[in-house]
């Protein structure tokens, strides 16, 4: 039996059964057919060759010629078989070879392909690396250089609101007064803008008050740092003050919050302050009449306030103030929410914990009040009397600033006098005439502070009239009563008014900005002085 021929490769290779499967088997065609044609042919021959034997053996031969016949057609069939069994197990095998190839050729280019990929990415990943490394770079010169300029400005707007409480002291004229503590007001909230962006950056903000501050003067102060202040009542102030270390930041909340409510309502809606004490500290209650938030705004909002946005990426030049109160509600440990509004707009709630909280000293004082406990109203009730009277004797200047804020009321007297415009050591103030107690919407200042030049030419003229008034003298010092801050300043306000021309239109007055109460050592600087001017 020859070899067989090499077979061409097929054009298309047969894919390999499912692992476990039997092997292909050859056709049982063309064994058949090959057996037939061997029979056929041992079968012709053996007949002939039994034709032409002789008799005697003719039989014998017969059969053994059948039989290997048989045999042989059998054997050439088989072989045939085997044959084609052998091909195609040998197709199979050049196509596992060739599949095989192909496997290991794509696994060597993979190979290839991932370590160039690999390679690939490692330098993408050193250089995106190096980017964020310059991107982190950049931004944290960025934020030293704002946290520095925040600084800057804060630097600025302290030494302008000195100059500014300089000319306070200098100028007596109602007007120039008026325009200054207008500019003093404005310059106050640049500044809290500068302390809006120093929080953002990180740097610090605002100072560290020795003493705790009332709650009155943490509302007034906020309220002295926005726009819209003359919309603001506040309803309460509590006993309680907020420790040093967190008045600055509680005030700056509050400030946020107070210009929010005010810039998100009609401009002659009013916002509501409301304080209540509760177990857990004290809740400050901010209502506006403005619009109202949806729940999409809501839900940002809230977010804002949590504190748990550290980035800046969602900031807009004019949204920083939510941003600000989630900072500071974290660093202070402070609690905000939002709720509809009674009065149809929005209100927010701030919970200051009694971990920030201090109680009032007997008598409604705290450490950071003045030492007087007598409300800012008006004083005893006097005699009426001429502009020229002589007032009643006042205590001597002390020889540090007093904690103690005052507000701004006037005596009808005063708003109807008219004396001579400039204030000299000669002239007597304005007894201030009594009136009922009533809630101020004016801002507050602290005593001592503001307008020395005339209280100290008060206090000369005060010493001048002991002598031609001991029994009132007496009577104050046996009493413990004195004119109180109010009454000075009312009585200034008389002294430097002048009565308008009937032709002149009236000059608008700008109410000065308020004062929150505490005041350190003397030895504080400008800057430390003019967080409590709002």
């Amino acid at each position: 039996m020859t070899a067989p021929t090499p077979l061409a490769p097929a054009p298309a290779p047969v894919p390999p059964g499912p692992a476990g499967a039997p092997p292909i088997r050859p056709a049982l065609r063309p064994a058949a057919l090959t057996l037939l044609t061997a029979l056929v042919a041992t079968g012709a021959l053996a007949a002939g060759a039994v034709a032409l034997a002789p008799d005697s053996v003719r039989a014998p031969l017969a059969w053994i010629l059948a039989g290997t016949a048989l045999v042989l057609s059998a054997t050439v069939g088989y072989a045939a078989h085997a044959r084609r069994a052998a091909e195609l197990l040998s197709r199979r095998v050049t196509e596992q070879r060739h599949i095989l190839d192909r496997g290991a050729s794509e696994r060597l280019r993979l190979a290839a392909q991932l370590s160039h990929e690999r390679d690939a990415r490692a330098a993408d990943s050193e250089e995106f690396a190096g980017q964020l490394r310059s991107a982190r770079a950049e931004r944290a010169a960025a934020l030293a250089a704002c946290a520095n300029a925040a600084g800057r400005m804060q630097a600025l707007a302290t030494g302008m609101l000195a100059d500014l409480r300089e000319m306070e002291h200098r100028h007596t004229d109602e007007d120039v007064l008026a325009d200054l503590l207008h500019l003093d007001h404005r310059t106050a909230q640049a500044g809290r803008l500068a302390d809006s962006v120093a929080v953002l950056t990180g740097a610090r903000s605002g100072r560290r008050w020795a003493r705790p501050i009332a709650m009155e003067s943490i509302l007034r102060g906020a309220m002295g740092r926005i726009g819209g202040y003359q919309r603001v009542r506040t309803h309460g102030g509590g006993t309680t003050a907020v420790a040093g270390h967190a008045a600055e930041g509680v005030m700056h909340v509050l400030a946020e919050l107070l210009d929010n409510a005010a810039n998100f309502s009609p401009p002659t809606a009013e916002v509501h302050v409301y304080v209540e004490e509760v177990p857990a500290g004290v809740i400050v209650s901010v209502e506006d009449s403005g619009l109202v938030m949806g729940a999409v705004q809501l839900r940002r909002a809230e977010h804002a306030v949590s504190g748990e946005a550290a980035g800046l990426g969602g900031l807009s030049g004019t949204r920083l103030g939510l941003a600000v109160v989630g900072r500071l509600a974290r660093k202070h440990g402070l609690t905000v929410s939002f709720r509809p509004s009674a009065r149809g707009g929005t209100g927010v709630l701030l919970l200051i914990p009694q971990e920030l909280l201090s109680r009032a000293a007997e008598g409604g004082r705290t450490p950071g009040q003045a030492e007087s406990s007598a409300p800012a109203t008006s004083p005893a009730p006097a005699p009426e009397a001429p502009a020229e009277s002589a007032p009643s004797p006042e205590p001597a200047a002390p020889s540090e600033p007093l904690d103690s804020e005052l507000t701004l009321t006037l005596s009808p007297a005063a708003d109807h006098a008219r004396v001579p415009a400039q204030p000299t050591t000669d002239d007597a103030a304005l007894p201030a005439r009594e009136k009922p107690p009533v809630e101020s919407t004016l801002p507050k200042r602290r005593r001592g502070r503001t307008l020395a030049a005339a209280q100290r030419a008060q206090a000369r003229a005060a010493e001048a009239a002991e002598a031609s008034e001991p029994a009132a003298e007496a009577d104050n010092e046996s009493t413990g009563s004195f004119p109180s801050p109010a009454a000075r300043f009312s009585s200034f306000r008389q002294a430097v008014r002048t009565a308008p021309a009937p032709e002149a239109p009236e000059h608008p007055e700008h109410p000065a900005p308020a004062h929150p109460a505490p005041s350190t050592q003397e030895g504080d600087t400008s800057h430390d002085r003019d967080h409590d001017r709002r």
